[in-house]
């Protein structure tokens, strides 16, 4: 029949997106509004309202996009995707991101992952990374 598949073929899995919570940016509002009582004081802080912009900026931009093959580490100057074969290892430091270490020793550090977001890599990698809750 047409349009069915085959049990035997496995459906690709879902890409998992994983970003910095968009919770952040009620913090970026209070700091704004801290600035902005400022620039009320003296227009002299005026500049200083570029601040909050780039760090919602940052919020929105940065990410990690898993995919069975690949991996993808999003910043706010571009963006780069490597195979899961190339990579060793990930690596944690406490209270940071993780950071993906090559085979050829360089590392890339992979935006919003954290130990608690394993189990997500594991689905969208098909099993690459092991998933440390079982």
């Amino acid at each position: 029949m047409a349009g069915v598949t085959s049990p035997s073929e496995p459906a690709p899995a879902e890409p998992a997106v994983i970003r910095i919570s968009p919770m952040a940016h009620f913090a970026v509002g209070f700091l704004a509004l801290g600035i902005l009582s400022l620039v009320l004081a003296s227009p002299w802080f005026a500049p200083l309202l570029i601040v909050p912009v780039i760090l919602s900026t940052y919020i929105v931009r940065l990410r990690t996009v898993a995919r069975v093959d690949t991996v993808t580490a999003r910043s706010l100057r571009g963006s780069e995707t490597v195979r899961w074969e190339d990579i060793d290892g990930l690596a944690f430091n406490k209270g940071s991101w993780a950071r993906a270490q090559f085979k050829d020793g360089r590392e890339l550090t992979l935006p919003a992952v954290t130990f608690s977001t394993l189990p997500r890599l594991t689905e969208a990698s098909a099993g690459r990374v092991p998933n440390p809750y079982g």
